[in-house]
């Protein structure tokens, strides 16, 4: 059961009409998809705050513009750096029974044996790409790491199990965490930690309709 999320189109794209939006309490969005044309519409923040919290980060919602329902996922946003409010967000239209492409956040659960070893936890890979109806996309994927020993890797092969309504878009020996000895950390920290990867916010994500 998707939420309802009440929207009313923008049929003025002004600058000073954005700002407008904002201070009434409500942000600017955009609906597109392979199948629609994209259409500038607002929602309320309070709403969408409320319907994020019912279906999840990445739930389906039911919006209800003017009255014409069209399910979406909220695929991304902009938020003010200093407000922390959220600026604009971007409504894909979806169709239930279609697949789509989404990232979904990769969190590791539990404490690494390997780590009470004096182990250190190193964890590659943050998002995963899945393809998925959207009924069936997670809000994210738990891996248990307890078991994880020095010198011991988990790959997406160890967690296939978990796609059994969705399908991983990575090729199996891709490694998802690992444990390296002590002695290593240093030689670690001295070299590149950053590998220029994804600077975006965790929660954010890509999608791409198939």
């Amino acid at each position: 059961m998707s939420n309802v999320l009440q929207a009313k189109e923008r049929k003025e794209l002004r600058h000073s009409e954005l700002k407008q939006i904002r201070t009434n309490g409500n942000i600017p969005a955009i609906i597109y998809g392979t199948k629609v044309d994209s259409k500038p519409v607002y929602v309320s923040s309070a709403d969408l705050t409320k319907t994020i919290r019912q279906v999840g980060r990445n739930g389906v919602i039911s919006l209800d513009v003017d009255g014409s329902k069209q399910d979406v996922v909220l695929t991304d946003y902009q938020e003010d750096s200093i407000k922390r409010e959220i600026i604009h967000v971007d409504f894909l239209a979806v169709d239930k029974s279609s697949k789509i492409n989404v990232e979904v956040r990769l969190v590791l659960a539990g404490d690494a044996a390997g780590v009470k070893d004096g182990g250190v936890l190193q964890q590659p890979l943050h998002q995963l790409s899945i393809t998925s109806t959207p009924d069936n996309i997670p809000q994210q994927i738990e891996v248990d790491v307890t078991n994880l020993q020095v010198g011991e890797t988990l790959t997406i092969a160890d967690i296939l199990n978990q796609g059994s309504t969705f399908q991983i878009n990575h090729e199996n020996d891709e490694v998802i965490a690992s444990i390296l000895p002590p002695k290593q950390e240093d030689e670690i920290n001295a070299g590149e930690q950053q590998d220029g990867g994804h600077p975006d916010n965790e929660e954010g994500r890509e999608t791409t309709p198939e």
